[in-house]
């Protein structure tokens, strides 16, 4: 696979493949339900969903006990990765390749992402976020983590691969069609449900 950015190169490699061996398990998905049971309390009649950046599919195995009936789709570019969300779950549609090469023939009703936008080549985020905004027939929601002014942060030991700043803020600053209409935070020390320090915001089309 040819790679845009460095980013993607990390991700597709020995170091996606790392991150996959190390976040795996029911307790994982436990804590997701929690997360999402709260955080999507104010969406309505979701029916399709679409994740970039799914991994294993920890969020969308979450989602799929929330949502019994709802019809999953993913990109993800680790391929052990994505092996692996088809062995968990086998009905989710999954676009094995980088969200920067993802071209959608769809629309739907919730577009996501969860730790994701951190990862990607802050030149192409208002690329992503045109992505997120031209898939989603109704919701956005992005969990990540947040800082008022754009950061970079050493992530286990590699520079240039981790980034903090105001995701939603700037998507909604690109698509005024878009209002927020929830947001909340999740602590690390959470003692039943704990989250890596996110922040999380939903946002609707009008």
């Amino acid at each position: 696979m040819s790679h845009s950015t460095k980013q993607e190169a990390f991700w597709e490699g020995n170091f996606g493949n790392e991150y996959t061996g190390r976040n795996r398990g029911g307790r994982w998905v436990a804590t997701n339900v929690a997360f999402f049971s709260k955080a999507l309390a104010r969406t309505q009649n979701v029916q399709t969903v679409l994740e970039l950046g799914s991994n294993i599919g920890l969020n969308l195995m979450a989602l799929r006990q929330l949502f019994p009936e709802v019809k999953l789709s993913a990109v993800e570019i680790n391929s052990k990765a994505a092996s692996e969300l088809k062995s968990n779950l086998p009905d989710v549609d999954l676009y094995l390749g980088s969200i920067l090469e993802f071209q959608p023939n769809a629309t739907w009703d919730l577009v996501f992402t969860k730790g994701v936008l951190i990862h990607i080549n802050p030149d192409w985020l208002p690329m992503v976020y045109e992505l997120m905004h031209r898939s989603s027939s109704r919701y956005l929601f992005v969990s990540e983590y947040y800082n008022p002014k754009p950061i970079e942060i050493t992530y286990r030991g590699h520079t240039d691969k981790l980034f903090k700043r105001d995701f939603a803020g700037e998507i909604l600053d690109q698509f005024p069609d878009l209002n927020l209409i929830d947001y909340g935070f999740v602590y690390h020390r959470d003692p039943n449900f704990p989250q890596d320090d996110t922040t999380w915001f939903l946002m609707e089309k009008r």
